[in-house]
């Protein structure tokens, strides 16, 4: 048998001498998934013997690592906002840039509590969820064009002990929604379709195709939700874009065209951790 602590800098060394830069992380992120260890017993029993099966089944998700899968369909859950959230492949693993949006979106309820909260494509849930637990008042509902995507969402709503002030509505878009909402957020596909097989491998053949295809021009998206969002949010209220790179100006210019004004004391466009702009807000007069 081999030890913890061997099949972990094992496991680290395979990963960085195939090139994956987190290598240490997914190292240590599968030992812990397939031997059930937490990080603190890792770190304190690098001695612990670890029998044939164990190993196996490190050696087996080492090998999906190494076929580009991502940690997190591996394990089966993400990191979102310090909690955790399942993933499957019928969701689009969340990142860490999308945080920018609850943070939008935590900057609103400054101004008005008990929010009413529609999230457009909500996928896996993480941002509506992660809303809600953060929000106490707020009542939301979770909207997505896949069923399945909405089974994965209730799964990670009842988790965090949200899913009883959480509406889940299967319909493109907002069409059959009534609202009216005080803030409606979305993380749309945004992704040019040319340029999809350019994506990583871990996002291009891992992601689901309906959450990155966002058109020829990468902003489809953006020109059904703009306009339907506008007739289902109350007087003042926000709505709140994720987009992508040099992205910002159209989306922001195709808001206006619908009737949106800059959103007065909340940032018009509020950037993520890298300097990009990653969130465009517009308030309905």
């Amino acid at each position: 048998m081999v030890t913890v602590g061997e099949l972990q800098r094992d496991a680290r060394r395979r990963l960085a001498e195939a090139g994956v830069e987190t290598a240490a992380l997914d190292a240590r992120l599968i030992v812990q998934h397939e031997l059930g260890l937490t990080h603190e017993t890792l770190i304190a029993e690098p001695g612990l013997q670890v029998d044939q099966t164990g190993r196996d089944a490190v050696n087996a998700s080492i090998a999906r690592r190494l076929d580009h899968e991502p940690v997190s369909r591996i394990i089966g859950e993400r990191e979102f906002f310090g909690r955790a959230f399942a993933v499957t492949r019928d969701v689009l693993d969340p990142r860490p840039d999308t945080e920018t949006l609850i943070e939008q979106v935590l900057e609103i309820a400054r101004l008005k509590d008990h929010l009413r909260i529609a999230d457009i494509g909500t996928g896996s849930g993480a941002i509506i969820a992660t809303l809600l637990a953060e929000l106490g008042t707020a009542l939301g509902t979770a909207v997505d064009v896949s069923g399945a995507a909405l089974d994965v969402a209730r799964l990670n709503a009842t988790a965090l002990a949200v899913e009883d002030r959480l509406e889940f509505v299967q319909t493109s878009w907002l069409e059959g929604v009534r609202g009216p909402y005080d803030v409606i957020v979305s993380n749309p596909p945004y992704i040019e379709t040319s340029m999809i097989k350019s994506l990583s491998p871990e996002v291009a053949r891992y992601d689901p195709i309906l959450a990155l295809d966002g058109g020829a021009d990468g902003l489809a998206a953006y020109r059904a939700i703009v306009p339907q969002a506008f007739e289902r949010l109350e007087p003042s209220g926000f709505l709140c874009l994720e987009v992508g790179a040099r992205q910002a100006t159209m989306v922001h210019e195709l808001m206006t065209e619908h009737g949106f004004l800059d959103s007065g004391p909340i940032p018009t466009l509020r950037y993520d951790l890298a300097g990009h702009v990653r969130v465009v807000t517009g308030q309905k007069p």
